[in-house]
């Protein structure tokens, strides 16, 4: 079924090229889904952190305004005062707590790895998940979006539409962990996979799946058990 669900969601969706591109300079459209160096490591950590609890939108105008001021740097993140990075990703809510969370994150990798996020990212899966972990401010669903988009190391992501999809498919499972051994046990463990399943079900989410479902142009319908 989990093959099946990504084959029906590829064919109506077609290829999703995660993780979003803004680092200026770059046209989003040419873009193949991998980080092109470390500053956009470094961005897409920041997205993943920036978009807890908001929709993509609204990091992308936080993301811009970093941009725009030169502040996708692990120093200058450092060394900017919190008020005033929390005016700059304003639109991405929760402001203040993500400023910090942010500064915290920059923090960790400084005095940890010189500032190098490459360095960071570049070891095993497990350490990595533990210490992004142990990081305030970092839950399983962005450290696992860490792992698998600025990391490029294969973890599936569990969100709210991967859930909500597939309790309507008449799947269930008690918590994170759980839904996210499902997903791994039941598919071969590819980062693209990973990344591209990622993303097919968040569109799905956002266009047909949602609070109060479009059913009928689903292109999960025939599968699908719930009766709202």
């Amino acid at each position: 079924m989990f093959n099946l669900v990504y084959q029906k969601l590829y064919s109506a969706f077609g290829r999703q090229g995660w993780w979003p591109l803004t680092v200026r300079g770059y046209e989003s459209k040419h873009y193949s889904g991998r980080p092109r160096n470390k500053k956009h490591r470094f961005e897409i950590c920041i997205g993943a952190i920036l978009t807890q609890n908001t929709n993509w939108k609204n990091v992308e105008k936080a993301l811009y305004n970093l941009n725009k001021n030169n502040l996708i740097d692990i120093k200058k993140i450092c060394k900017i005062k919190k008020e005033r990075l929390a005016r700059l990703i304003k639109s991405a809510g929760y402001y203040n707590q993500k400023a910090e969370r942010l500064k915290v994150f920059s923090r960790y990798i400084l005095d940890n790895y010189g500032g190098d996020i490459g360095l960071f990212l570049n070891q095993q899966i497990g350490k990595l998940r533990e210490e992004l972990l142990s990081i305030k401010g970092i839950g399983p669903e962005t450290a696992d979006s860490i792992i698998l988009y600025a990391a490029e190391k294969p973890i599936f992501v569990i969100d709210a539409y991967t859930v909500r999809v597939f309790n309507r498919l008449g799947f269930k499972a008690k918590d994170y962990s759980d839904w996210q051994i499902l997903f791994m046990s039941n598919l071969k463990k590819d980062l693209t996979l990973f990344k591209e399943y990622h993303a097919l079900l968040v569109r799905l989410g956002k266009e047909y799946c949602k609070k109060k479902p479009d059913c009928k142009c689903c292109p999960l319908f025939i599968f699908c058990k719930f009766k709202g």
